[in-house]
């Protein structure tokens, strides 16, 4: 059976979307740049940071091409993700959120103005010493990060490797699915995997093709294994989470664009996206 939140929560997903479809709401629009309206600007509200950052290689690498040219790692389900997601926010929690992102790199003395920073897509991700110093002094001063949509061993080993580098001493360790951060507004048995959309559409399974990710990648057996994992500091105090082996924010941007994929994977990206952030903004 399903459970009444989970049927409260479908309907207003499903409502919404049908109005952004006619209002042409969610086009995708690959635009590089904050789309905050400073008219609206809100700095008591909750902002989306977006974090831009610098990848090694080059076509299918550094960058790869989406349906509207091409783009860079970091802008991956940019800026439409964060448009429904910031909506969501407003329309079903007492989260008040700024609509839209703000891109932002982290030597940015401006990330220090706001306790939530998204980053997606690291797998060639190569940080500077002055963006691992900006970093690691943003999460010693009570900042919280979340890093999505990137899979395989290599892609993995690739950001862990930067995250040693912002802070040598600390582990990363995975989530059990009995944390309160799966439950803390929506009750969750585990980490959604999220797939893009047109690997669905196309495979009809969860999870990226392993050919289309950093190789040694352990293959589709490997890609359909969702990794939940936390990073916590010297206090114990979780400073940072990682969705890896899914990428939650098609989940968001995406759910607009396909009936099937919105109820099989969207309310679930949404949920996880809600639970994480109150988490992160009261603890």
């Amino acid at each position: 059976m399903i459970p009444v939140w989970l049927q409260t929560i479908a309907k207003q997903f499903s409502n919404l979307a049908i109005m952004f479809g006619l209002l042409g709401l969610l086009k995708p629009v690959f635009a590089q740049e904050s789309d905050i309206d400073p008219k609206t600007f809100d700095p008591d509200k909750l902002t989306f940071v977006r974090i831009i950052y610098d990848s090694v290689g080059g076509n299918g690498e550094a960058y790869y091409r989406g349906d509207a040219g091409w783009i860079p790692r970091w802008a991956t389900d940019h800026p439409v993700a964060a448009r429904n997601l910031t909506f969501r926010l407003n329309q079903l929690t007492t989260i008040q959120a700024n609509h839209g992102s703000l891109l932002l790199r982290l030597t940015d003395k401006r990330i220090f103005e706001h306790p939530f920073l998204f980053m997606s897509d690291p797998g060639w991700q190569e940080l500077s010493k002055d963006e691992q110093q900006a970093l690691k002094k943003y999460l010693d001063n009570g900042g919280f990060l979340w890093v999505d949509d990137f899979w395989g061993k290599a892609e993995w080993d690739n950001f862990e490797s930067n995250m040693q580098r912002v802070a040598p001493d600390w582990k990363w360790f995975d989530i059990s699915n009995n944390h309160p951060i799966l439950s803390t507004v929506y009750p969750l048995k585990k980490c959604p995997q999220v797939t893009a959309i047109q690997f669905y559409r196309h495979g009809g399974v969860s999870y990226d093709p392993a050919w289309i990710h950093k190789r040694p990648n352990g293959g589709d057996e490997d890609m359909a294994q969702v990794h939940f994992r936390g990073l916590s500091d010297g206090r114990g105090r979780l400073v940072a989470v990682a969705t890896h082996n899914t990428d939650i924010a098609d989940g968001w941007e995406r759910e607009g664009d396909d009936q099937e994929f919105f109820q099989r994977f969207s309310i679930d990206a949404y949920a996880l996206a809600i639970n994480i952030l109150t988490y992160a903004m009261t603890h």
